[in-house]
């Protein structure tokens, strides 16, 4: 997969509609330019992971592992509970309302559903879509949505009664999805490079909008007050785009290997986690059109997924240290390099003060 290296902006215009990147790259005097590893959690076991989910009144950090699914605390590292028999499990959704957490468990087309205080399973939920990946809890509607793959559609689950309760068919291949929380879901289409809006009071695709140049967008995140959607692309670039006019207002360059996007309104701070460069590129959003490159921390390679802490304003990443790739085989034509025994860790980037 080609990727475009990272570019230090320096009040350089790299826009649709005109919009300019004011500011420096490591300027000092805006928001988050301190940022750095403050903590380094390491953890191991064998298994792989995904999405990672912070609660934020448990104070916890929720990862896949696998086949099960870590309750870590956020403070002090320690995992501190554990949801077993989440079978390739993708993502985790929170529904505090509910007192319920749901998984997305991709090698059983399954929707696990566990107590948030006490961490044990209530069901696991057949849904009729195949390989669920990302999953999400829409407070407006009070409706799980679990977005797979196989099938390029959204499974809706009822988060009181627990059922299944609408399909909803997408243009192409999902991944990362969000809720504003007033009724609308936005998710990237992988395979066609745009941006699905969804209608959640209504179960129903409203439009899909372009992302023009954007190889496989991935992480999504938004910025509700300014009505900004953020997408990270394989070719090297964040996708800015207005949810309510559908333009792309904004292409801020990332480093290699982007997976997700995260943003904090209170300090309206916008993160990119850069598995392949082992970097968060870290911006300031001034407004709808204008964006200040803040910094590059330095991160570790393979830490492409993260969970922001929008109360102590943290950041955190998974990562894990990798053997050479064995030679590939004609059953494997693209074998995955082996994860190094007991090296998975979580990283936490904040200020040295928080």
């Amino acid at each position: 997969m080609n990727r475009l290296p990272y570019l230090i902006l320096a009040g350089s215009c790299l826009l649709a509609s005109g919009a300019c990147l004011a500011g420096k790259a490591h300027s000092h005097a805006l928001p988050g330019s301190e940022m750095t590893v403050t903590q380094r959690y390491v953890l191991g076991q064998a298994g792989g992971w995904d999405y990672m989910t912070y609660d934020a009144p448990g104070n916890r950090v929720f990862i896949g592992r696998g086949d099960r699914v870590w309750a870590i605390d956020a403070d002090t590292g320690t995992v501190i509970g554990e949801i077993k028999g989440t079978e390739g499990v993708h993502g985790i959704a929170l529904a505090p309302e509910f007192n319920k957490g749901f998984t997305s468990d991709g090698r059983t087309n399954t929707v696990t559903v566990f107590d948030l205080n006490t961490l044990q399973v209530r069901q696991k939920i057949a849904i009729k879509g195949e390989q669920p990946d990302a999953i999400l809890y829409d407070p407006a509607s009070k409706h799980v949505m679990s977005f797979n793959a196989k099938t390029m559609d959204i499974s809706v689950i009822n988060a009181d009664t627990e059922q299944e309760i609408a399909t909803i068919p997408l243009p192409g291949t999902p991944e990362f999805a969000e809720s504003d929380g007033k009724g609308h879901v936005y998710l990237n289409i992988e395979s066609s490079g745009s941006l699905a809006a969804i209608d959640t009071l209504q179960s129903k695709l409203i439009t899909t909008w372009s992302l023009g140049k954007c190889e496989e967008p991935t992480g999504l995140t938004l910025d509700t007050q300014d009505a900004l959607s953020f997408s990270t692309c394989q070719n090297g670039v964040m996708v800015a785009l207005s949810t309510k006019t559908g333009k792309v207002v904004a292409r801020l360059p990332i480093d290699a290997g982007p997976d997700a996007a995260a943003f904090d309104p209170l300090q309206k701070q916008l993160y990119s986690s850069n598995g392949s460069a082992g970097t968060l590129n870290v911006y300031h959003v001034k407004g709808p059109t204008r964006f200040s490159a803040v910094s590059t921390v330095k991160t570790q390679k393979s830490a492409r997924t993260m969970a922001l802490d929008p109360v102590h304003h943290r950041v955190f990443l998974a990562a894990a240290q990798f053997g050479p790739a064995p030679e590939p085989t004609a059953d494997q034509p693209h074998p995955r390099p082996p994860m190094i025994p007991d090296s998975f860790t979580i990283l936490v980037v904040s200020t040295p003060a928080n």
